[in-house]
C-alpha cells in the first residue's frame, strides 16, 4: 500500500506489485495510443474526439452501473462547487484530447510526447503558482532547464512549440482542478464526459447530416475504431486509478515517463517523423531537467525516515 515500507531483501507487498502493473500497464497503453490514432487519420480530429466523448460516457455509466456507483456522478453534478469545477475539467481535457489527437493524425506525434515530457515540470510551477509550494535550488535547476529547452525549441523552429505547450498546459491546469475536486477517477471521467456529452452528439448529428460524417460510412474497420475509442480512453484511466492507490507516489512519477518515451519512439522510429540533430538539442536539455528533478525527489525520498 502507499507509504508501506519494506526491509531492502523483502519481496514487494502483493497489492504494491498488483498495483505498479496497472501502473505501468495504463502508461503502456498511453504510450501505444499513437498506434491506434493513426490509422483514423482519414477522419477529421474533432469527430474522432466527439467520438472519443460518446463512446467513453457509454462505457464508463455502464461500468458505473455494473458496480452500482452510479449515484456518485449525481452527488458530484449536485455540489456547486464540484460542479463548476467539472465543468472547466471537462473543457480543459477536451481541449488536451483535441490537440492530442490532431497531432497524431498531422504527423506531429513526437512535438505531442514533448509536451508530455514537460507537463511533469509545468505541474511543479503550477504548484509554486497557485498553491504556494516551495522549491529547492535543484528543483528550480531543473525549471531552468526545461525552460531553456523550450526557448530554444521556439528559437529553431521560429514559433512556439505550440502542440506540446498546449498539451502540458491543458493537462497540467486540468490535473490541478482534479486535485481539488473530491470525486475519484472513473465517476470524475464519467461527469466531464456527460457534460460534453450534448455538444459531441450535436456536432456528430451535425455532421452526418451534412453528409461527412465517417460512422457508418468509412468501414468497417474505421467504425470498429470509432466505437472502440471508449474502451482505449477509459481503460488505462481505471488502470492508472487502481495503480495510483497501490503504489508510492514517487514510483508513479517514474513510471509516467512510459508514455510520453513511447509516443516520442513511435514518431520516430514506426512514423518516420523528421527529427534532427539540431531539434534533439532541445529536447535533451529538457531530459536532463526530468532527471534532475526525479533524482532530486528521489534522494529526498530515501533521506526521510
Amino acid at each position: 500500500m502507499p507509504g508501506q515500507h519494506t526491509s531492502p531483501g523483502a519481496a514487494a507487498p502483493p497489492a504494491a506489485g498488483t498495483g505498479l502493473a496497472a501502473a505501468v500497464g495504463a502508461f503502456v497503453l498511453w504510450g501505444l495510443f499513437p498506434l491506434y490514432l493513426k490509422p483514423l487519420s482519414v477522419v477529421p480530429a474533432l469527430e474522432v474526439t466527439a467520438h472519443r466523448i460518446v463512446w467513453c460516457v457509454l462505457l464508463v455509466f455502464a461500468w458505473l452501473a455494473v458496480r452500482g456507483e452510479l449515484r456518485t456522478v449525481a452527488e458530484a453534478l449536485a455540489n456547486p462547487a464540484s460542479r463548476r469545477r467539472l465543468v472547466a475539467s471537462a473543457l480543459l481535457i477536451s481541449v488536451n484530447w483535441l490537440v492530442y489527437v490532431w497531432a497524431v493524425t498531422h504527423e506531429r506525434t513526437v512535438e505531442a510526447s514533448l509536451g508530455y515530457f514537460i507537463n511533469p515540470l509545468f505541474n511543479v510551477v503550477l504548484g509554486v503558482l497557485v498553491l504556494r509550494e516551495r522549491l529547492n535550488r535543484v528543483q528550480w535547476l531543473a525549471v531552468a532547464l526545461a525552460a531553456a529547452g523550450v526557448a530554444y525549441l521556439t528559437v529553431l523552429a521560429g514559433q512556439p512549440p505550440w502542440i506540446a505547450l498546449v498539451l502540458a498546459f491543458s493537462f497540467g491546469l486540468y490535473g490541478l482542478i482534479r486535485k481539488v475536486v473530491t470525486v475519484e477517477a472513473v465517476p470524475g471521467l464519467a461527469t466531464e464526459t456527460l457534460l460534453l456529452l450534448p455538444f459531441a452528439l450535436a456536432f456528430l448529428v451535425w455532421s452526418e447530416a451534412q453528409g461527412t460524417g465517417a460512422l457508418g460510412h468509412a468501414g468497417p474497420g474505421i467504425n470498429a475504431m470509432l466505437v472502440g475509442l471508449g474502451l482505449v480512453t477509459a481503460l488505462p484511466l481505471a488502470l492508472f486509478a487502481f495503480g495510483a492507490r497501490r503504489i508510492r507516489l514517487s514510483t508513479l512519477g517514474l513510471v509516467q515517463y512510459l508514455g510520453p518515451t513511447l509516443q516520442f519512439l513511435i514518431g520516430v522510429l514506426v512514423f518516420r517523423e523528421p527529427f534532427s540533430s539540431a531539434r534533439a538539442v532541445g529536447f535533451v536539455l529538457i531530459w536532463v531537467a526530468l532527471a534532475v528533478y526525479a533524482a532530486d525527489g528521489l534522494w529526498r525520498r530515501r533521506r526521510q525516515p
